[in-house]
């Protein structure tokens, strides 16, 4: 390994670990829930840890894929590596992966008669931007092969996924893209419940074409 390389590995782990540690202190991830990943220039992966606390992480003691997706360092990694591991195999310029069982996000995943297709409505410019269309995964248990599955399917179409009583998974180029864009997701999910009931005004369907065509989103 070079010198930038393990230099760029090293900024790898601080960043997962500072971003983890945010995400907890602002209530968007609890307990050991939640995960991370980022693919690293050797063509592999680090990601956190099972049973971890994200407000707690180690840099030292992340998972350390190689390029085939085994594990061979580092401390025993989630379960939920196989999501990780599916959305990049759809998406080659994904650079992170961020999955979260956040409150609003996973409340609006057990609402009967969402669209399956796309769950929430286009309420902000920055969610249309940061997020596009959320398909809905539905219920397998988490670790479940079928569940990668599942999501690998649709990963190739949709950078973000929200799973049935479970979270979202959500690919960005970088760990910050796709820390902003689940974010985002978390209060658009927010959004959507505090106005249950009332009559809202989303974005209409000429303005999402407009904000797709300018800002190039796929």
């Amino acid at each position: 390994m070079t010198d930038s390389i393990r230099h760029a590995v090293n900024e790898a782990r601080s960043d997962i670990a500072k971003v983890g540690k945010s995400l907890f202190e602002r209530g968007l991830t609890f307990g050991s829930t939640g995960n991370i990943s980022v693919r690293l220039e050797t063509g592999g992966w680090l990601m956190t840890p099972t049973n971890v606390s994200m407000g707690e992480l180690d840099p030292a003691r992340l998972s350390l894929f190689d390029a085939d997706g085994r594990h061979i360092d580092g401390d025993v990694p989630t379960k939920e590596a196989v999501l990780h591991l599916a959305m990049y195999g759809q998406r080659k310029n994904a650079g992170a992966v961020v999955h979260l069982h956040s409150t609003h996000s996973v409340a609006v995943s057990l609402i009967d008669g969402v669209d399956p297709q796309d769950v929430l409505p286009p309420l902000t410019a920055y969610y249309v931007m940061r997020v596009g269309r959320l398909p809905l995964v539905p219920y397998l248990p988490p670790g479940d092969p079928e569940l990668a599955r599942a999501v690998g399917k649709l990963a190739g179409a949709h950078h973000a996924v929200l799973l049935a009583n479970h979270g979202p998974v959500v690919a960005g180029t970088t760990l910050a893209n796709a820390q902003y864009a689940t974010e985002e997701l978390e209060e658009t999910a927010k959004l959507f419940l505090m106005l249950r009931g009332m009559a809202i005004k989303p974005l209409t369907p000429a303005q999402v074409a407009d904000l797709r065509q300018r800002f190039d989103l796929q």
